[in-house]
């Protein structure tokens, strides 16, 4: 019999951590992340009580662990399929790639959502974390306006932050509408559609 290979210390930590982000995002979306504990989220993973503890040190940290990883997820999708556009093409892209992670990973999505939602109480510590993602989503969006009017296919008179913020802002508050009911997703899709014939026209000036 072959001797099976053993993993390195990264591999097996590449492991658990994907485990865990599965076990984490599923409590989170059952449960609400006030009622999410790092000893369930080892346990739900198949570790010890105490490895999540170990990893994370406490409940702010598993939590942005769960926002940068879905976060470098959806980024990933993004950078690749925006990666030789701009303008209004990068941002159908874009809205397009929402949809199918959304429909593709649901629950990674509204995990994320609670997270991000949550992030608004006073004393939550998971703000800068979210201020960072949304000026990354909405530096993107001023970029691809931006070189749309260095190519002549936007009017200068474009006002790209504020076409940015109204993007941003429609994108979270589709997702919001689709939270409230997550099996309705031709609705999503509908929204999704709505918002790129919206940018198209303020593309237009």
């Amino acid at each position: 019999m072959p001797k099976a290979l053993r993993l390195t210390q990264v591999e097996r930590k590449e492991i658990s951590d994907a485990k865990m982000l599965e076990a984490a995002v599923d409590l989170i979306v059952e449960r609400g992340a006030g009622l999410v504990t790092l000893k369930d989220v080892g346990e739900k993973a198949g570790y010890s009580r105490g490895l999540a503890g170990y990893r994370f040190g406490n409940r702010e940290g598993l939590f942005d662990f769960v926002l940068r990883s879905v976060g470098d997820e959806w980024l990933g999708e993004l950078t690749q399929v925006t990666a030789s556009s701009f303008g209004y093409q990068a941002i159908a892209a874009a809205l397009d790639a929402h949809i199918k992670f959304c429909e593709d990973a649901p629950k990674h999505v509204e995990a994320f959502y609670r997270l991000w939602f949550d992030s608004m109480a006073p004393d939550s510590q998971l703000k800068a974390v979210i201020l960072g993602i949304h000026q990354r989503r909405r530096g993107d969006v001023i970029s691809w306006i931006d070189q749309a009017v260095a190519a002549g296919e936007v009017p200068a008179t474009v006002n790209a932050g504020m076409l940015a913020d109204h993007f941003t802002a429609s994108v979270s508050g589709i997702v919001y509408h689709w939270m409230t009911d997550p099996d309705n997703l031709d609705e999503m899709r509908n929204l999704h559609e709505a918002l790129k014939q919206v940018m198209h026209s303020m593309l237009r000036g």
